[in-house]
């Protein structure tokens, strides 16, 4: 129980921790010094982030005494914020059209969705468990987002060709980059594009069971049922050593 419980600490301080700091980078780079107060001294901008930490936790101390309980949250975490959030986390890797402006309405709609949606779906649909009801709706929240990101897209200008030239160069993503590639290559004959995909693909799915068994080891160990924990131990080892071989000792510069 110890060890499960101090598992549990870390994963909290760790995502706390990032996810806190990455809202203090969004407000304090995206808002503070582009809109508000663009020559604010170092000094200005530290008490800021103090502050903007601050509101950050407590706004997050409120909505968490309306929870009604984990599953609720976890419910919403994975169905509605995720499906509003991952259209735009993937289009930004892979389509070279995709801006900031996408970006940001594919976020806007698709957390907007998730906060109305819990709303106003249960009265709808009153046969389907209000707890699970999300995840029903989970291709409705990714429709919703990916709308947002292509139109947020098509508002605005194509990101600078030297922006997207220096990022293809150094990342070399696979997916639709062939008018920045064509750029690329009239600058340097010599660039390679990436070729890798069943590579990276095999590694992703080998990777999701390596997580998915560091995950389940502690609980099986909790259970006191050492034969799945002797198995997800196995699991672990094998997938590790794959990895090793397929992604660790295939990392580039």
């Amino acid at each position: 129980m110890g060890l499960i419980l101090a598992g549990l600490l870390a994963a909290f301080n760790g995502t706390f921790a990032g996810t806190l700091n990455a809202a203090q980078a969004y407000v304090i780079n995206d808002i503070y010094l582009k809109y508000i107060k663009p020559d604010a001294s170092n000094k200005q901008i530290r008490i800021m982030n103090y502050v903007i930490g601050l509101l950050m936790v407590a706004i997050s101390i409120f909505f968490g005494f309306y929870a009604k309980n984990v599953n609720s949250v976890l419910q919403w975490l994975v169905s509605g914020l995720w499906g509003g959030y991952l259209a735009a986390n993937v289009l930004k890797w892979y389509w070279w059209r995709f801006n900031g402006h996408g970006y940001f309405f594919g976020m806007l709609t698709g957390i907007a969705a998730a906060l109305i949606f819990p709303v106003i779906l249960p009265p709808l649909f009153p046969s389907i468990p209000s707890d699970i009801i999300l995840l029903y709706f989970f291709p409705a929240f990714l429709i919703i987002s990916l709308t947002g990101c292509i139109i947020g897209t098509y508002i605005a200008p194509p990101t600078k060709d030297e922006v997207l030239i220096d990022f293809y160069t150094k990342v070399r993503p696979w997916g639709f980059w062939k008018p920045i590639h064509e750029k690329v290559l009239a600058i340097n004959p010599d660039f390679k594009k990436n070729t890798n995909f069943k590579r990276d693909m095999f590694n992703i799915f080998i990777g999701i069971i390596w997580q998915t068994a560091l995950i389940a080891m502690p609980i099986f160990l909790v259970l006191k049922n050492f034969t799945y924990f002797g198995i997800t131990v196995s699991i672990i080892l094998v997938t590790s050593i794959i990895l090793k071989f397929s992604w660790w000792d295939k990392l580039e510069d």
